[in-house]
């Protein structure tokens, strides 16, 4: 017979997310993206993500900061600032254009 860190290695929840990760996804119809907070499953049959939104959401005329959703819900994870395609940020002129330095003449 193991020990106990051994039992609960064994039974505990294996998150998919780990802290720190920027996600892509859909609450309520309505894009996001955000930084997890938590992966973690409470109830003991469904794991739920918490997510800190970079800008607010506004569900039932309340502004929401930090959102709990499942994982079905988040899309992709994103890896650098282009990975956000979906939202088509670089077309709605978000994201700045290089620059250039510009020689004097």
């Amino acid at each position: 017979m193991g020990n106990l860190a051994d039992y609960f290695d064994r039974i505990a929840y294996k998150p998919k997310y780990a802290g720190g990760e920027r996600v892509f996804g859909y609450h309520n119809k309505i894009p996001f993206i955000g930084t997890v907070g938590q992966d973690r499953m409470v109830n003991g049959v469904t794991p739920e993500v918490v997510v800190h939104l970079d800008l607010p959401m506004v569900i039932d005329s309340v502004a929401k900061t930090v959102i709990i959703v499942q994982h079905k819900e988040i899309k992709s994870r994103l890896m650098s600032l282009e990975d956000t395609e979906p939202l088509k940020l670089k077309e709605a002129g978000s994201i700045p254009a290089k620059r250039t330095k510009q020689r004097k003449k």
